[in-house]
């Protein structure tokens, strides 16, 4: 006989694992299926144990710097096996902290590969076969994986994607990134730091595209005064592997060259896991590898959802989360905000840090939109310089004719936690007046977000 659920949730990474603890909450009866592991890749094979790596190298870049501090520190090494048993054990313990909280929450645990089988059911294959269970509403939460281009594919040996770089055969030498988004910058500031001679090559017109230009460009400086080579509106036509070697074609300007590297990242994006869940048999419009929703991740197929990366753009853990939780309250007969992509935060935990919410520049100008744009450099801010880290730049940017804080962006320390401060403040629609005369406690990197305000407005006091 088959088991019956109020809610079936089919991935247990954070759009899935958070939908099926919030069902439970509001009390709906849930089972959650997953196929691989719990936490899915956010946990297991991308941001949490690739900030761990980053903290390492972080730590390692410090120890270099001790004599700015008045410190002393002889004989600095790293040992990269160490490095990545520590990323494996915080993935380890965070994954076990979720069967811990669908325990607690009675969340039912299937482990197995999930396909949709007509209204309300679904059937998982198992270890122990194959089963049918049946539910009102079900939830799509598969993710995405590593896009894979013609003649790039990792092999994990010398051609690597995310994963394998997150337990790597070697330390590279010389490395070559392919692409610079979220993925390939994060990998790229990690091994550049602890000595590999690295190239990023970048299709379009400079590294971080989804970026604010200027903010862009800044970081490019820092990386190339770090000693990375940047490549943009460059492309890697074909990769020849032999033996301990990899020779890369780079087209540049319509010219191409080749060069040699002992290592390669491939970062070019990512594709949902769409396959094998019977979308096209249940009349489940896919785009481009993404399901098709509305804003409310209805599909059109009714009582089915689809949440997180499988969902599409922004792809980030935190917008999986908020939209799962949006959809247990519909299920349970709530009347949830739909999730705003625009006031989703952004971060980018390379060195130095980038975090942006909202408009660039750019686009609020393309919008027709009469701006006024704000910014404050790391330089001005005493518990910068007093931290070591001077190198920076925050910037907002309003509409001149309401005061709206349309988009704030940032390169520098510890901007992912800063930039909270700004999504807060477009959630409660605050106005510049309201920014203006927030009191920032001193000193805290986030007097810059007052000051960059205020220069908006002609008012910047320290700069």
């Amino acid at each position: 006989m088959a088991q019956n659920f109020d809610m079936v949730v089919i991935g247990a990474g954070p759009g899935g694992y958070v939908a099926a603890i919030r069902g439970a909450q509001l009390g709906l009866k849930v089972a959650c299926i997953e196929r691989e592991h719990l936490g899915g890749i956010c946990l297991n094979w991308g941001c949490i144990p690739t900030k761990a790596m980053l903290r390492s190298a972080e730590v390692y870049h410090l120890m270099h710097r001790a004599k700015e501090f008045g410190l002393k520190a002889e004989g600095i090494g790293y040992d990269l096996d160490a490095v990545v048993k520590r990323s494996r054990g915080v993935a380890k313990q965070l994954s076990g902290g979720i069967g811990h909280l669908f325990k607690k929450n009675k969340v039912t645990t299937i482990m197995g590969a999930a396909k949709l089988a007509g209204k309300g059911r679904v059937t998982v294959t198992t270890d122990k076969g194959t089963e049918e269970i049946t539910a009102k509403a079900i939830v799509l939460a598969t993710g995405a994986r590593a896009r894979e281009l013609p003649g790039l594919e990792p092999d994990g040996k010398r051609v690597w994607n995310y994963k394998h770089a997150l337990v790597p055969p070697h330390m590279p030498k010389k490395l070559l990134v392919i692409g610079s988004g979220a993925i390939g910058i994060e990998f790229a500031s990690f091994f550049n730091t602890l000595g590999a001679e690295t190239t990023v090559v970048e299709v379009m017109d400079r590294v971080l595209p989804v970026e604010d230009a200027e903010i862009a460009a800044f970081a490019r400086k820092q990386f190339v005064k770090q000693g990375m080579t940047i490549l943009e509106k460059a492309s890697v036509k074909k990769l020849d592997r032999k033996g301990d070697s990899v020779t890369a074609h780079i087209e540049t300007g319509g010219k191409t060259e080749t060069r040699e590297f002992d290592t390669v990242i491939s970062a070019v994006g990512i594709v949902g896991n769409t396959e094998g869940l019977g979308l096209e048999e249940a009349g489940i419009k896919v785009d481009r590898s993404h399901v098709v929703t509305d804003a409310y991740c209805r599909t059109g197929v009714e009582g089915v959802y689809a949440i997180g990366d499988l969902a599409g753009a922004p792809w980030l853990a935190h917008k999986a989360s908020h939209e799962g939780t949006m959809v247990a309250e519909l299920i349970a007969g709530g009347h949830p905000h739909a999730v705003d992509p625009g006031s989703i935060a952004g971060c980018t935990y390379c060195h130095p840090q980038i975090a942006s919410v909202g408009l660039t520049e750019a686009k609020a100008k393309e919008m027709g939109l009469e701006i006024k744009v704000g910014r404050f450099p790391f330089m001005g801010n005493g518990k910068a310089i007093a931290l070591g880290e001077p190198e920076g730049l925050i910037k907002t940017i309003f509409d001149a004719k309401t005061g709206e804080l349309l988009g704030a962006h940032m390169v520098g320390a510890e901007v992912t936690e800063l930039i909270q401060g700004y999504v807060i403040g477009r959630k409660l629609e605050t106005t510049e007046a309201d920014l203006m005369e927030t009191v920032f406690p001193h000193p805290t990197l986030s007097e810059m977000m007052h000051e960059s305000v205020l220069d908006a407005y002609g008012r910047a006091i320290h700069f």
